[in-house]
C-alpha cells in the first residue's frame, strides 16, 4: 500500500457510538447496528448499495469463538453480502477494504468494528498476546508493560512526568467538545501530580479508562466518492508494519515501526493540519509524535484520542474516522490517523487524507 495508488478512495461517513465505561444492555449486535446505520444513513446509502463489508473485533473480548459472526447481525446480511473479518483493531480492516477497493469491481466499502472491555479484567486479558513460553508466563499484565515502556523514556531523559501529566490533561481538556468520550474535564497537572502511582511511573491519568463502544466508516471511490460526500477525506497513504515480539529485542523509547509507517504513507509530502494518535497511555503520545515527525504547529488529538475513551479493537479506527471527520467539516486539509495493537506499540498503522 502506497501514496501512488491508481483508484482513489476516500472516507465520506463515519458513525461512532458514544463510549461508556460498561454498555451493559448492549452486546455484539447492539453494538454493531446503530454505528452502521449512521454511517449508511451520513452517505445517503442503503446496505444494498455497499460493495464490501469487513469488520474488526477480538473474541477474547467477548469470551466465546465466532462472535464477529454474530455481529454480522447487526448488519442484517440477508441476502448474503460479500464480507469479511479480521481479529485486529478496526483499523486493519480498513486497511482490507482500502486493498479490496483497487481491484475496481466495485465502488464502496464499509468498515466496522465494536468493542467490549469491560466483561473482564481487561489488563491481564491481554496477557493471552504476549509470547507464549517467554513472557506470558509471567504474566505482565498490560499497564505493568506500558510502565516498562514510560521508564525507559524517563531514564533517557526524553521526557518527564510532568510532560506525561500535561500530555493526559491536555487530551481530557479537548475531550470536552466531544459527545462521544468518556473521560473529559479541565484537569490540573499539580493536581494529578499529587496523586499516587498506579504503576510506578503511571499514574491514573496516564492510563487509558476501560471502554465499550463501536464505530463504522463508508468508504468510496473516484466520482462516487464525490456524489455521496460534499467534501471527502482522500485517503493518500495508508501502511502498517509490526515489530518483534519480544519486549527485550527492541528499544522500548522509540517506535521505529510507527516511523517506517508514516513515511511510506507519506506523512512527509506535506505539511498536516490534524494527527489523532492512539495512545492509550500519555507517554506513548510523546513516542508517536517523535517517530512521525510532528510539531507543535500540528493539531493533535482534538477528539482527546484513547486517554478520553479507549474502547480495545475500536479506538485506531475512530482515530482514523475523527481524523476523516476533520476534512469534512473543513477544519483541515490534510490529516494524519494512528492506530496501534500489541504490547508496548508493536503494531502500528499510519493513514494519511486530504481534502480535494
Amino acid at each position: 500500500m502506497n501514496p501512488g495508488a491508481k483508484i482513489d478512495v476516500a472516507i465520506v461517513s463515519f458513525g461512532q457510538l458514544p463510549s461508556r465505561r460498561r454498555h451493559i444492555d448492549r452486546q455484539e449486535v447492539e453494538l454493531v447496528q446503530p454505528v452502521v446505520t449512521d454511517a449508511l444513513r451520513a452517505a445517503g446509502l442503503t446496505k444494498a448499495d455497499i460493495g464490501f463489508f469487513v469488520s474488526g473485533s477480538a473474541d477474547y473480548l467477548i469470551g466465546r469463538p465466532f462472535s464477529f459472526v454474530t455481529a454480522l447481525d447487526g448488519v442484517a446480511p440477508w441476502p448474503p453480502i460479500r464480507e469479511s473479518h479480521v481479529e485486529m483493531d478496526g483499523a486493519w480492516a480498513l486497511a482490507e477494504a482500502y486493498l479490496r477497493l483497487q481491484h475496481g469491481d466495485i465502488d464502496t466499502a464499509l468498515v466496522y468494528c465494536y468493542g467490549k472491555s469491560s466483561l473482564g479484567e481487561i489488563r491481564d486479558l491481554l496477557v493471552a498476546q504476549l509470547d507464549p513460553y517467554y513472557v506470558a508466563p509471567l504474566w505482565p499484565d498490560a499497564v505493568s508493560m506500558a510502565a516498562l515502556q514510560a521508564r525507559v523514556l524517563l531514564d533517557q531523559g526524553r521526557c518527564s512526568e510532568r510532560d506525561m501529566a500535561e500530555v493526559a490533561a491536555r487530551n481530557r481538556k479537548r475531550a470536552a467538545g466531544n459527545p462521544n468520550a468518556q473521560v473529559a474535564g479541565d484537569f490540573d497537572v499539580d493536581a494529578i501530580l499529587a496523586q499516587p502511582y498506579l504503576v510506578s511511573p503511571l499514574r491514573k491519568h496516564d492510563c487509558p479508562p476501560i471502554s465499550d463502544g463501536a464505530c463504522a466508516v463508508v468508504l468510496a471511490t473516484g466520482d462516487r466518492a464525490r456524489d455521496l460526500c460534499e467534501r471527502p477525506a482522500w485517503i493518500r497513504g495508508i501502511d502498517h508494519r509490526v515489530e518483534a515480539h519480544s519486549l527485550g529485542v527492541r528499544d522500548l523509547a522509540s517506535s521505529a515501526s510507527t516511523k517506517r509507517a508514516a513515511k511510506e504513507a507519506g506523512a512527509g509530502a506535506a505539511a498536516i493540519d490534524v494527527a489523532e494518535l492512539h495512545a492509550p497511555f500519555s507517554h506513548q503520545e510523546i513516542i508517536l509524535r517523535d517517530a512521525i515527525g510532528l510539531g507543535d504547529d500540528v493539531d493533535v488529538n482534538p477528539s482527546g484520542g484513547a486517554l478520553a475513551a479507549n474502547p480495545v479493537m475500536v479506538a485506531g479506527l475512530t482515530r482514523i474516522g475523527e481524523a476523516a471527520r476533520r476534512i469534512h467539516d473543513g477544519t483541515a486539509k490534510r490529516a494524519l490517523a494512528h492506530a496501534t495493537s500489541g504490547p508496548c506499540l508493536q503494531q502500528n498503522l499510519v493513514c494519511v487524507m486530504e481534502a480535494g
